[in-house]
């Protein structure tokens, strides 16, 4: 049977890095199989869900290289789960209930109490028919609950291993509101089993949904998937990174500038054990991908390490590479020789905008009060300049002024560059050209 995977995110908010580990694993692990990649958005909230929100997830995961073979809306498919939510009810594998919000808190404080876990009480089944009419003769409108067998829920998980759940340590779950509505469960079930997923990788979280999910696949006559639940990612202190998505969206990290193979690479090695590496390609990442190696504690997300990743990343580039990027940012004369004059001061491939204006356009000086500048400027060497250049003309400077160290260069680089630090001024030199830095020097330009 074809691999087939899914990443189903609710279109109710941007993209975050959970997500996005998420969406790389299926993606690293379809690949390795030649498998195909379902999107499918979970949508049947329809107050909370956005079509914006749907947009920009795809954009994302179309900037980290994620491409998907099928997308799926489950707003169009509710015909689809009131079918398969008829078959339950004729199976008898569904009971309706008629508490109200309020009378199921007050049970579960009840509960919790007494120290006992918060489990329903299954008081719904015990209602007479006369009860129930009673109960809907005051306006209530029944809710329906999943009727979970007295039995272990057991699978072989792809990286958590043998895996057992009883049954009965869970309530019967909700699988329809009273207002009709679905919410996850059901819906996500039939679409496993219509459209043939063979594999569902997704965070251990997930790991007592998937108990549900296999009674739902059985009761509808199907085959459960493969499972795969791996551990969630923290911060560099160990904690959720609930409270810090705001910052860890992938759109926050596109506009920081991050690379997406820096993130994607970062990703795919959290919590594996394999070193982190540049790397050309998902199909790259896809090569060295093995479920089990997700297994053992929380992956955790450093932002910093990232960027340090990302920098690195950055100065091993070729021109091949960063020539496009390079184009999108309007850096028209961004030629070889201005990458690698550039590449190793850079953070990030935005960082060389400034360079290309301080090589090609105009820039704010630091002007030489002392003359020294100025000076400089006379013992200009005639061009063509070459890689030598700087040298020579160095050389020429400290016989004739007798200045040395950051006496000499200091003056220099601000006056050219505008900036105290930056690449070394041997490759900026040729393409600054002779007649700007002469302007620079003097005063007389930008």
């Amino acid at each position: 049977m074809t691999t087939r995977v899914r990443f189903a995110p609710s279109p109710t908010g941007q993209l975050h890095v959970g997500n996005a580990r998420t969406a790389l694993l299926n993606a690293l692990f379809c690949r390795r199989e030649a498998g195909t990649f379902i999107l499918r958005f979970d949508d049947t909230d329809a107050e909370r869900s956005r079509e914006e929100f749907a947009r920009a997830i795809a954009a994302d995961l179309e900037w980290m290289g994620i491409g998907w073979q099928l997308l799926v809306r489950q707003s169009d498919r509710i015909e689809r789960y009131k079918a398969a939510f008829a078959r339950l009810v004729q199976g008898g594998v569904v009971y309706p209930c008629y508490e109200t919000q309020d009378e199921l808190e007050f049970k579960r404080r009840r509960l919790l109490a007494r120290r006992q876990p918060p489990l329903y009480d299954r008081a719904a089944l015990s209602l007479s028919a006369a009860a129930r009419a009673a109960l809907q003769a005051e306006g209530r409108v029944p809710y329906w609950r999943l009727k979970l067998p007295a039995a272990e829920i057991a699978w072989e998980d792809l990286v958590r291993g043998p895996t057992r759940i009883r049954a009965d340590s869970m309530s019967d779950p909700i699988l329809i509101r009273a207002d009709g509505t679905f919410l996850y469960m059901l819906p996500s079930t039939v679409d496993d089993i219509e459209l043939g997923v063979t594999h569902v990788i997704r965070g251990e979280d997930h790991v007592p949904n998937t108990a549900v999910q296999i009674v739902l696949c059985q009761a509808l006559g199907g085959t459960p998937p493969h499972y795969a639940h791996v551990p969630l990612l923290t911060d560099r202190a160990g904690q959720g990174l609930s409270k810090r998505l705001g910052s860890l969206t992938l759109a926050s990290l596109r506009t920081e500038g991050i690379e997406p193979m820096a993130l994607n690479a970062f990703l795919a090695t959290l919590g594996t054990g394999i070193a982190l590496r540049p790397a050309l390609s998902l199909d790259d990442l896809a090569n060295d991908f093995e479920l089990g190696r997700l297994a053992g504690a929380a992956a955790k997300f450093d932002d910093e390490q990232l960027r340090r990743f990302n920098e690195r990343l950055v100065h091993e580039m070729s021109y091949d590479q960063v020539a496009p990027k390079l184009k999108a940012l309007g850096l028209e004369r961004a030629d070889e020789a201005f990458w690698f004059a550039v590449r190793d001061n850079l953070h990030r491939i935005g960082d060389a905008a400034y360079w290309h204006e301080v090589c090609f356009g105009n820039i704010d000086v630091d002007r030489d009060k002392e003359g020294f500048t100025a000076q400089a400027a006379a013992l200009l060497p005639p061009e063509p300049w070459t890689a030598a250049t700087w040298s020579d003309w160095v050389t020429r400077l400290k016989s004739t002024t007798g200045r040395r160290g950051r006496d000499l260069f200091q003056p220099l680089r601000c006056a050219l560059t505008g900036r105290t630090d930056g690449p070394e001024l041997k490759a900026l030199l040729p393409l600054i050209g002779r007649a700007k830095a002469q302007q620079r020097l003097q005063g007389t330009g930008s």
